[in-house]
Formats: structure tokens, sequence, C-alpha cells
């Protein structure tokens, strides 16, 4: 700030002038010139500038003095730059750390940089102006530090406070459980057990019964609403204004299941999981100093309700410590291609802050631990949301603010090799990371949308293990007529559904079960899914022109016996495809279809002729993914008619009661764990390839299919359900409405 500013501002001159003054910085090189030359750019500026010549000098100069910042050479003798700054940041954490570096070695420089301790490179030799420019940046960087630690300190006591304010607010004389005791619902046993754990936790009454699903919450509304003529009111009509749900803290609601709904006739309208909580009344009471109007409503539609009315809960602790402490994650390692070697003076370039690489690595291995096959990084209004795909359902799992979006995004363009510069269109790219554990990789997506850049990344994981067939979830029969199709000596067999549904995975169990030492086996795909030893891969590379038709021709040269197509995209793949099946090849590939008839539609509509389709195909699989049951909670559960009615007249006449998961810690609560498949199979035999030959219409393919043993997928998912390895809910929302 200048010093008219104050003028303007109302600010003290010459107070921001001292405050400037204050910063200390500490340049630290063997060679006398540096630091001289150092001095001179530095001379205009109001900065406290001290020099040493060697890492013991500094060390004694930090004893001495407080120094925001210490910029250090790299090559010296005794103590070099790396060693010196590992030592600042034990000592000293505080102070930022910045390294000059020409040329170093890359296994220590890189060890700096996992370690956390550079803030930045500055290659030599350097610009002026961009020098100043980072020691700027690095200053006021420790500054939102140091202001970073205040507030942490205010939010701590302020946390102190609101804890105290709950203890106050904690009241509960068991009202409800003395009720269900009276009605036989809770033992004396139990009762007496109830009022022991209450005298040590926050939890109310109600919440503990419910936790240990001892009564059910409907038997409880039913009771308040015969014995009490308590009204019980849907949430979800209500639209509460900020000045009514902001008379009572988030905090009380969520520990005592209530919430303000409006103001009426000078009453507050309060919805209560407990409305038979009178010591609570009277405290609410007493904190919105409005007379109460109780009515009832669900636990959960509460919490439902807070979350939508008071915002979801976003915490940064997490995020905080990420990028704030030392790395408590594994370390990830980029692989860089042969053919994409960086220099190190142009990896140092593009090394971003420690928080920005620490974040992407925290998601990236959290991803990893969860099982996700997808992670979106999504910005909103208030925040930034990572969300993960697990078992095929997307949940929302980190919360981090806006002002680390863009550097997370930067990191993730520059290990992808994508134009960091480009936010207004979308971009594609792919990147291979190492983990201590294994090798992934990562096709990167982004798209520009209103709240700024929403990246999709969909992991890969070359290592996972390849099912046997015989855990795919084919029935016996289906299993028989499987083994003996993928032991054919030539043809193609097809893997259809939508994407995510597991084609790729079937495929490669097919192979696996197949492999012989006698056979060539080779795959094709974009990228390599899964690593199998005995098959030569081939990663598709459409930059260099190396495309499915031009590589599955260069393939037949190779004398294969066994192919592997990641995907049949067009006409040009297809024909080479087919005429490689009539040739004396088994190949194995994937479409997307919504079954297994309408495949011979789309191989039509791809332009295939019906003599090559007729003579070449084998078997079509037609495939989904539903989640699986988990089996340490899996207990009887009555469906309702109307939902077994959506899905067709199989599922009407199941017999009752089916299964479900009812939640537990194996299964983070969701009643699932796993999935399975779901499959159709459909083996032309003379008929049908006569059928096709002719392009009959789908309707009387179907039927001679059915005629000859064909199975739909739906009738896959019957029999599963019948079984209790999936829900009717699983199936509904895979399949969607079969009866509208």
């Amino acid at each position: 700030m200048s010093r008219y500013s104050s003028l303007f501002t109302g600010g003290n001159a010459e107070e921001d002038h001292a405050a400037k003054a204050a910063y200390r910085i500490l340049f630290v090189d063997d060679e006398p010139n540096i630091l001289s030359a150092l001095r001179r750019i530095f001379r205009r500026e109001n900065y406290h500038i001290d020099t040493a010549l060697s890492g013991a000098e500094a060390l004694q100069l930090l004893k001495d003095n407080p120094y925001q910042l210490v910029i250090s050479d790299y090559k010296m003798p005794v103590m070099n730059g790396a060693e010196l700054l590992k030592r600042v940041k034990a000592l000293h954490p505080a102070t930022i750390r910045i390294m000059l570096t020409g040329e170093a070695d890359t296994g220590a420089v890189l060890g700096a940089i996992n370690e956390g301790a550079v803030y930045k490179f500055i290659l030599k030799p350097w610009n002026d102006d961009d020098l100043r420019i980072t020691v700027g940046l690095a200053l006021e960087q420790y500054d939102l530090i140091e202001k970073n630690n205040k507030l942490k300190v205010d939010n701590n006591n302020k946390t102190k406070e609101i804890k105290s304010l709950k203890k106050l607010i904690g009241s509960d004389s068991g009202e409800i459980a003395i009720l269900l005791n009276k009605k036989n619902l809770l033992s004396d046993n139990q009762l007496q057990e109830l009022f022991k754990l209450k005298q040590n936790s926050n939890q109310s009454m109600l919440k503990l019964i419910l936790n240990r699903q001892w009564v059910d919450e409907s038997a409880i509304r039913a009771i308040l609403r015969k014995d009490l003529m308590v009204e019980e009111v849907s949430l979800a009509e209500f639209q509460i204004d900020s000045d009514v749900h902001n008379l009572l803290p988030r905090s009380i609601c969520e520990q005592h299941a209530v919430l303000p709904l409006k103001i009426e006739s000078g009453l507050l309208l309060l919805a209560m999981a407990d409305p038979v909580n009178m010591d609570l009344q009277a405290e609410l009471r007493f904190m919105s100093g409005l007379s109460l109007r109780v009515v009832m409503a669900n636990v959960a539609d509460i919490q439902k309700k807070i979350d939508e009315v008071y915002g979801a809960v976003h915490s940064f602790n997490d995020v905080d410590q990420i990028v704030n402490g030392n790395d408590p994650f594994e370390s990830i390692q980029i692989i860089i291609e042969e053919d994409d070697a960086v220099p190190l003076g142009q990896l140092l370039q593009q090394t971003a802050e420690p928080p920005a690489i620490r974040l992407v690595n925290a998601v990236i291995i959290e991803a990893i631990h969860l099982g996700a096959s997808d992670v979106h990084i999504q910005p909103r209004a208030k925040n930034v949301v990572v969300r993960y795909r697990i078992d095929g359902i997307l949940q929302d799992k980190i919360y981090f603010p806006h002002h680390f979006h863009g550097p997370l995004v930067s990191r993730i363009k520059i290990m992808a090799e994508m134009d960091i510069s480009e936010r207004r269109r979308p971009q594609d790219g792919r990147v291979t990371v190492k983990t201590p554990t294994r090798i992934i990789d990562l096709r990167i997506s982004t798209l520009p949308i209103i709240n700024g850049e929403k990246v999709v990344m969909r992991i890969l994981d070359q290592n996972a293990s390849i099912q046997p067939i015989d855990k795919l979830g084919f029935s016996a029969d289906d299993l028989l007529k499987i083994d003996r199709l993928i032991n054919k000596p030539q043809g193609i067999i097809l893997c259809t559904g939508p994407t995510g549904s597991g084609k790729t995975s079937t495929l490669y169990s097919f192979l696996q079960h197949g492999a012989t030492p006698t056979k060539n086996f080779v795959t094709l795909e974009e990228p390599v899914e899964y690593y199998l030893d005995a098959a030569g891969q081939v990663n598709i590379k459409g930059k260099i022109e190396l495309t499915f038709p031009v590589v599955l021709r260069a393939i037949l040269r190779q004398d294969p016996d066994v192919i592997l197509l990641g995907e049949i995209r067009d006409l040009e793949t297809a024909e080479v495809a087919f005429q490689a099946a009539l040739t004396g090849h088994l190949v194995f590939s994937t479409l997307h279809t919504n079954s297994a008839i309408a495949t011979i539609a789309r191989l039509f509509d791809l332009g295939l002729k019906p003599y090559i389709l007729s003579s070449s195909l084998e078997g079509i699989i037609s495939q989904r993914l539903v989640r699986r049951i988990c089996e340490h909670c899996k207990a009887p559960d009555p469906v309702d008619t109307s939902l077994l009615q959506q899905l067709g007249p199989g599922f009407v006449s199941l017999r009752q009661p089916l299964f479900k998961g009812k939640g537990c810690e194996r299964c983070g609560n969701s009643g699932y764990h796993g999935r399975l498949c779901l499959f159709e199979l459909l083996i032309p035999n003379e008929e049908m390839r006569d059928l096709i030959v002719r392009q009959a219409g789908h309707l009387e393919f179907k039927k001679v299919a059915i005629a000859s043993g064909y199975k739909t997928i739906l009738d896959d998912a019957v029999e599963k359900v019948s079984q209790g390895l999936t829900t009717c809910d699983e199936v509904l929302r895979v399949l969607g409405p079969q009866v509208l």
C-alpha cells in the first residue's frame, strides 16, 4: 500500500510501511557475487536482508533471528541446499523456503519436493522481475498461513463455546424410553442400559434407541399419533426462511433431531423427532424466545431437511491437514513414457506448489482405497466436492474451499499433459500413475461449467485380478455353454452393454480361461485395462494414428490365435474384425447395445454384410452390473407390490419375502457390498443364421430365439433376486421400469 492510500482507506501509512519492513529474508549461497546480485535486485524493496555463505552460517543466523523467507542455492559444499532447507523446515516450519538451482541431482531435488521442504524452485539464470514476484507471493503466502493459524485458534475457542452451549441444551429425562417401556416395547433391562448410556453420551434418548434397533421408528410414530395425538408433518412441503432456521444453531438441531419450520400467530412451529421431551422444549423455548407448537417427523427426514436448509456439512479439516501438514498419504509417481522424456529444468518449472500436489495425491489414493471406478471433481456455488463412483453409485466424499480448485485442476492437467491455459473448452488426457502397491491408468476429461472446470477421472487398475468365469454370475446351463463357446477355434464373440457394465472384465475372464502356451493371444485396447502376461497387449494411440483398424491389420500378420479387440466403433473396425473371425481366428470384442438381439440390428446399421455376419458370429453376451446384497446384514424384506408391478409379471409372481441388506459397518451402512452381473446369452443356431441372412425383423428374431431357449436379462434378474443375491430396487435402477 502506498503512503497516500491512507487518505482514502483510513489506514495508517506509517504502520503499513513498518509492517512491510518487518519481513526478514535470508539468502544462502557459497558465491559472494550471487549474494551481491540478489541484494541488488531487492535494493528498492523495504525488506531486511541477511546473507550467508554456507548452510552452517545460515542455521546460526536462524537461531538468532526469525525469518519469513529463506532462499538457498542447491550446489554448496558440506551441506547442499536440499539438506539445509530440510533442517530449516524442521526448526522453523512457518518459514517459506525457496531453492535456487542450475544443474542438480534429480533424485535429491524431487526428494525435497516430496518431503515438502521446498515451497518453489527458481532456475538459474533467473529473471529479476520473476524473482521479485515470486518473493512477493511467498511473503503473501506466509501472511496467509499466519492469518490461518490465528483463525484456527479463534475457531477452537468458538468450538469450545458451542460445546459448552450444547451441554446446556443436553437435558433429556428419557420420557420416550419410559413410554416405550410401558408399552412393552422396551424391557426393564434395556431401559436401565439406555439411562446408563445417556450419562456418557450427547445423543438423544430416541437416537440411542434407534441406533440399537430395539424399536422400529414407525412403531414409535404410531404410538405418538394414537396415544398422544401428536401431528405428523411432511417436511418436503415446507419452505423454511433463513430468519426462522437461524433461531436455532445447526449443531443443536442435529444433536436433538429438531427443526424450526415457520412462525405463525406468534408461535414457532417446531418439528421434533421426540415430541415428548419436555425439558428440551423448555430450553428451545428459552433460546428462540417464542412459544412452541410441536409437530413430529422422522429422524432421517429431519436430517435431510437440515442439510437442505443449512447446507450440507462441509468439513475442511481433512483438506487443511493435507495441504498444510506433512503428506500423510502414499506418494504417487507419474510414469513418463519413453518418447515424452522431460528435462529436469522443465520438470521443475511445471512442479506446482506442494499443497496442490498433496491434494491430488490424496484424491487419487482415497479413490484407490475405496475401490472407486470414477472420480468427479465438481465446483459448486459454495465449495468444491470430490465425488467417487463406488459400485456404480456416485457418493460425495471430500469437500474443499474454492481457492484450492484452480491449483488442483492445473496439477491434474500438467500430469495429463493438457493445456493449463485453456479453461473455456473441454479437454481429454490420460496419465499412468504408480503407487507403492499398484499401477493405474487415469483417463481424464475436463468440462467448463458455470462454477469453473469440472474434472472426471476414470480409474483403470492394470493389476486388478481377473475373475474366473464361474465367479461371474452365469447360471449352470449358461456356464456350460460359455465354456464350449470360448473353446471354439474361430469366430467372433461379442459382449454388449452400456459404459461401465463390465464388458472388458468379462472378456478378460474368457481370455484367461482359455489361455494355454500353445496359443498366441493379442489384445488391442485404448488404454489397456488389465495386465495379462500371457498376451501381447497393444495400447491404441490416436494421436499418432495408431488406430484399431491399423493395429488389427498388423496383428493379422503376427500369427495370432485369439484376438481381444477393445471396442467395435465403426464399419472399418467391424469389417476387419469379422474378416479375422472368418479367416481362422477367435475374436473377442465389445459393442454398445441394449440387448443381445439388438446387437444384430446395430451391426447391420454399421454396414456389415448379412452373409459375413451370419458366418462369423458365434455368440453374444449382453450384461449389466447390479450391487450385491451384503452377506453380513442380509435380512428378509417384504417388497412393495407397486415396485414389483413396474418390473413385470416375472417379479410379481416371486414368493415373498425377498431379501435386503439392513446396513452395517462392512458395507458402509449401504446394505450392498460388491457387484454381480445380470446376463443374457444368445448363441445363433441354423434357423437364426438364416434369419440374419434374410435380415429378419426384431420380433421375428426374438420369437425364434426364445423358442430355442434364449433367456432375457430380465429373466436372469428374476433368478438372482429370488436367490437373494440382489434387490428389486437395484434391478429397477439398472434396467428401469418394464411396464409403463
